[in-house]
Formats: structure tokens, C-alpha cells, sequence
């Protein structure tokens, strides 16, 4: 099994920047692949960045150019850097692992407002 503990949701302005933090523990070594994914009110789940355990990185379209997503394999965690945030980028952001199994985080809320 596969733990995710996540970190870094807030409030911020438009323009601003947060960093999420997703730490993994447990089965470690069956992970394959990690990302981020967020949900808006009235809207489905969405991919936000996506990495392999090889370095292959996506990106939804939205966010190119603004988000990074970045792995620390030595800390078992996997980082989303947001800049230039905007309002419609408010949602409740999920970490998840693929391993064999799909695993999630609980999720941490995100909201970008003046």
C-alpha cells in the first residue's frame, strides 16, 4: 500500500505563487508514476501535471508555462510550483501515485482571490 500526505493549500492572490507537497510512504518502490490532479465545484476531476518514474512530465494545457512539477526521490515526494495563479485555478488539489494500484490523497483546498 501506498500513502500520500499532502501540504501547501491556501489563499492567494491572483498573480501569486504556492507550492504543493505531496510526501509517499509505504510501497514505495512499486511507484511508477505520480501527479496532480484538481476538482472546481460543479466540474469533474481534472490532470493538472503528471510525472513518470523515468522523467516523463505532462501538463494540462491551462497551466503550461505556470505550473512545475518536480520530483524528490531521495524524500519520496513529489512537488507542484504554481505561479501566476489564477482565479480559475481555485479547486481542491489531489495528489495521486500509480503503483500496481491507483492510489490518492485526501486532497488540499486551493483558492485564488483578490
Amino acid at each position: 500500500q501506498v500513502q500520500l500526505v499532502e501540504s501547501g493549500g491556501g489563499l492567494v492572490q491572483p498573480g501569486g505563487s504556492l507550492r504543493l507537497s505531496c510526501a509517499a510512504s509505504g510501497s514505495i518502490f512499486s511507484i511508477t508514476a505520480m501527479g496532480w490532479y484538481r476538482q472546481a465545484p460543479g466540474k469533474q476531476r481534472e490532470l493538472v501535471a503528471h510525472i513518470t518514474s523515468g522523467g516523463r512530465i505532462t501538463y494540462a494545457d491551462s497551466v503550461k508555462g505556470r505550473f512545475t512539477i518536480s520530483r524528490d526521490n531521495a524524500k519520496n515526494t513529489v512537488y507542484l510550483e504554481m505561479n501566476s495563479l489564477k482565479p480559475e485555478d481555485t479547486a481542491v488539489y489531489y495528489c495521486n501515485a500509480m503503483g500496481g494500484k491507483i492510489f490518492w490523497g485526501q486532497g488540499t483546498q486551493v483558492t485564488v482571490s483578490s
